[in-house]
């Protein structure tokens, strides 16, 4: 594309491209005030993306050494730190200095540590520190990032082989799954409620529901309603020890099937997704959907919460993070609320809108109509 036809946008983004690549600009902007604040804060920022990768390793030393643990109880010092997380004296004053550096840990004295404010904040949120753990996956699969983007997508990896069904409903692996699933719908249920009324319907289905975290949260949010999981039989063995053990098997109903092959119950005016639909490709998102149009009566509404591409304020998580991570888990793709909008309406529904979300960082909602 020649210059001449370049936009105007494009041109900015040229000119401004140019003057923060300056040598001189940059020994300018760092010299004169307030000008420097604003040069220190890029440079600040920059350095976080190249040592970014060194500080989600600390935090998963942290977690897995059980640093914070020990200093949930209280003050530690290095000694004892050592001892608790099967370290040398060296080693340990150099975990729990990087710590501070991230404020998961912060000196209270001499050779006196305790949790800094994002390590109480984090050892305050077990589902925080699954996460955490789970991540070991991801990180394995993104040790040689150029060789993923370059990989067939049915090439087994790390991420791929967790999610996969058939591979996380069995063992230790199926606990694991079950707490990440947990805490994820638990984190969007709550995000989902503030944006959105349930009071208004009757009956509501939550499609590929799995445990049932997030039925769970919405039978207590919307107690006139009726509530369905549809899941995967396998799946949906382990939903019923965990609704009967909650008192919840009266509430909830249970609806085994696959939706790429089994038509969806009907009699629910309201069917939510929650963190499905950026897991699949565009031609099985649109199965899925179109298998919701068929079931959903006049005046229906289909839910989407997940993070969302574009998404101002949240554009790293929504492009970067799951960006990666769907790739990494060979199947989905983080989509803008637009381009959800084009699937719905491809597969029928009438209109849709976004609802805005306190933390779209977590979740952003759409909200179609039949």
């Amino acid at each position: 594309m020649g210059k001449n036809h370049l936009s105007w946008k494009a041109r900015w983004l040229a000119w401004r491209n140019r003057l923060y690549g300056s040598p001189s600009f940059q020994k300018y902007s760092a010299a004169i005030w307030p000008i420097s604040h604003v040069a220190r804060a890029r440079a600040g920022g920059l350095f976080d993306l190249v040592a970014g990768f060194a500080y989600t390793q600390t935090l998963l030393a942290c977690v897995e050494s059980g640093l914070l643990e020990l200093l949930a109880d209280g003050p530690a010092n290095v000694p004892a730190i050592a001892r608790h997380c099967d370290l040398s004296a060296d080693a340990a004053e150099r975990l729990v200095r990087a710590a501070a550096g991230l404020e998961l840990a912060e000196v209270a004295g001499a050779d006196c540590w305790m949790l800094g404010k994002h390590g109480a904040a984090l050892q305050a949120n077990p589902g925080a520190v699954a996460m955490i753990r789970h991540h070991r996956l991801l990180y394995a699969d993104l040790a040689d990032p150029l060789a993923l983007l370059r990989a067939d997508r049915q090439e087994a990896t790390q991420l791929s082989r967790f999610w996969a069904y058939e591979g996380a409903i069995n063992g230790e692996k199926a606990a694991e799954y079950s707490q990440l699933m947990a805490v994820s719908h638990a984190m969007v249920a709550e995000q989902t409620f503030a944006a959105y009324d349930f009071s208004r319907h009757r009956a509501v289905l939550d499609v590929g529901g799995g445990h049932g975290a997030f039925a769970m949260a919405l039978a207590n949010h919307a107690p006139d309603a009726r509530i369905g999981i549809f899941d995967l039989p396998a799946v949906l063995d382990g939903t019923t020890e965990v609704l009967s053990q909650k008192g919840l098997t009266e509430r909830i109903t249970l609806h085994p099937g696959d939706f790429f092959a089994t038509a969806l119950p009907s009699g629910y005016d309201c069917i939510t997704l929650n963190r499905i639909l950026h897991d699949h490709d565009d031609a099985a998102a649109l199965a899925i959907l179109r298998a919701i149009r068929a079931t959903l009566p006049a005046g229906g509404r289909l839910l989407i919460a997940e993070p969302m591409a574009e998404t101002p304020g949240a554009r790293a998580m929504g492009d970067t993070y799951f960006g990666l991570y769907l790739w990494a888990m060979n199947s989905g793709k983080p989509r803008s609320a637009k381009a959800i909008g084009t699937l719905l309406r491809e597969a029928g529904f009438a209109s849709w809108r976004q609802r805005q979300t306190a933390q779209p960082i977590i979740s952003s909602c759409v909200v179609s109509f039949v």
